[in-house]
């Protein structure tokens, strides 16, 4: 099998690469391609966990899913998981590696080459077109050097590209001109279009800066993508898109979430967020926790001890303690499980340096983090409701204690979690429950919510198929499809 790959490119971050992506893969999937989505490298604490035993992005998980595969540690074969502002914990091929100053990824970054074309080719071998996805510019000129996400692996892989544009941010036009024009020759040449996205409007007002770009840039616009209000409906990657959700009039239970420093794995968050009785608002710095609260959940972290400091510094434990006090409800998930408990134990100083730090104490359980990563996939049931659910696990450490024999959840014959002798407080490991559409409505029941009939699974799978009608009304698909070339 010969496949072929086209990689899409941004002008910045958060241009809308990662969606574009989804509904090309859902959009060539519907036309029977077996289509394989792949992003050399990522920066993202929402990992999901794969098939095959390992974590990506969550953006490419969801692409996967558009594409009707099971995500695997190839699609994704470089992840960096920031740990503080100046490093990140990188793994290759779905395994950790190595904890990694900036400087230090950047200077030895190179060695990772191979193991990001092994798994491009791996996915090839399988595929009629690899939708390839760049990260964040190829326009900065500073990283070009050794680069693994933009056009040095389009070079490596001798892959062409198109440049995506976020209209919305303004801008466009010198941002799409900008990055042609400062590319060195070899790479410019790389871009064959340009694609036009988040516009909002009427699309003939840009019929002038269209020609004006593709006079410039030598290259034809293959569409102007009007904003996609349903993106909201799928699992958002970035923290940005979805941490400015207000409460709803309407709704008769409100969910905060507190907005740790490091907060990861907060698609969580997305089933409850749709849930049309629910309103789900995070607490941010500087706030403290309404009074009004029926649940609140203290997310996943990437930096449980840190983090811990953080929801100290803000005032936050004073503000749970008062909150359970008053009757309300505390969810921890991983992190924030481990959060509840009376102490965390890091020997070996895998969060930094070794030691010990007091826990809230909500819960009576201690964790101790170990090196060794649990990444696995799950199936139980709720012990208070009895419902089935799934998620999976992805944490580091091991949580014990005398609250663990009033477990969360049942995985098979082992329990999942713990929950307070007055079932106020409660932690769980497992990420992505309440996507489990009986769990997540006994849940919520448990809370006061109106029943909903949501089928979160249904919800997504609709809102991709919705994505690849967009794409396919607003983009010359067919001008991208006779772009990609043999790998």
């Amino acid at each position: 099998m010969t496949a072929r790959a086209i990689m899409l490119m941004g002008t910045g971050s958060d241009v809308g690469k990662s969606l574009i992506v989804a509904g090309l893969c859902r959009a060539f999937r519907r036309r029977g391609l077996r289509v394989m989505p792949f992003k050399p490298q990522n920066m993202s604490n929402n990992a999901a966990v794969t098939a095959d035993g390992g974590e990506i992005g969550r953006a490419q998980a969801l692409q996967a899913r558009a594409a009707g595969h099971q995500a695997s540690i190839h699609m994704n074969p470089v992840l960096l998981k920031p740990e503080n502002t100046t490093g990140a914990q990188v793994v290759v091929q779905g395994q950790w590696q190595a904890s990694m100053t900036a400087r230090d990824y950047f200077r030895n970054r190179r060695q990772f080459m191979p193991a990001i074309l092994d798994s491009f080719h791996s996915l090839a071998a399988q595929a009629d077109l690899v939708i390839v996805e760049g990260a964040g510019s190829p326009g900065e000129i500073n990283l070009r050097d050794g680069d693994l996400a933009n056009m040095g692996f389009a070079q490596a892989a001798n892959v062409p590209a198109v440049l995506i544009g976020d209209i919305h941010r303004g801008g466009v036009i010198a941002s799409i001109a900008g990055t042609f024009h400062i590319l060195p020759e070899g790479d410019a040449k790389r871009l064959k279009a340009f694609i036009i996205n988040k516009f909002y409007g009427d699309p003939a007002l840009f019929s002038e800066g269209r020609r004006f770009l593709e006079q410039q840039t030598g290259t034809p616009c293959l569409g102007i993508v009007p904003h996609f209000a349903a993106a909201r409906q799928l699992p958002a990657e970035d923290i940005v898109s979805i941490e400015d959700t207000q409460l709803s009039s309407s709704a008769t239970t409100d969910i905060y979430v507190l907005r740790l420093p490091r907060i990861a794995n907060f698609d969580d968050l997305d089933p409850l967020r749709m849930e049309p009785g629910v309103s789900v608002c995070f607490v941010q710095p500087g706030e403290a926790i309404p009074a009004r609260s029926r649940l609140v959940i203290i997310p996943g972290s990437k930096s449980t001890i840190a983090d811990l400091a953080a929801l100290r510094a803000e005032g936050w434990d004073i503000d749970l303690a008062a909150h359970v006090r008053r009757g309300g409800l505390v969810l921890g998930l991983c992190g924030g499980y481990q959060m509840l408990g009376r102490r965390i134990h890091d020997p070996a100083g895998l969060e930094g340096s070794a030691g010990s730090a007091p826990g809230l104490g909500l819960l009576d359980v201690t964790t101790t983090l170990a090196p060794d990563k649990t990444l696995t996939r799950v199936t139980g049931h709720h012990v208070a409701s009895g419902t089935p659910l799934s998620g999976y696990e992805i944490h580091l450490g091991q949580t014990f204690g005398p609250d663990c024999k009033r477990p969360f959840a049942m995985i098979g014959t082992a329990p999942d979690g713990a929950v307070s002798a007055s079932g106020q407080v409660m932690g769980t490991y497992l990420h992505g429950c309440f996507a489990s559409d009986d769990f997540r409505r006994a849940f919520l029941a448990a809370l006061g919510a109106p029943a909903s009939r949501l089928r979160f699974d249904d919800l997504v799978e609709r809102t991709l198929d919705d994505l690849a009608l967009h794409l396919e009304t607003h983009l010359d698909v067919d001008r991208i499809l006779s772009l990609a070339e043999p790998v």
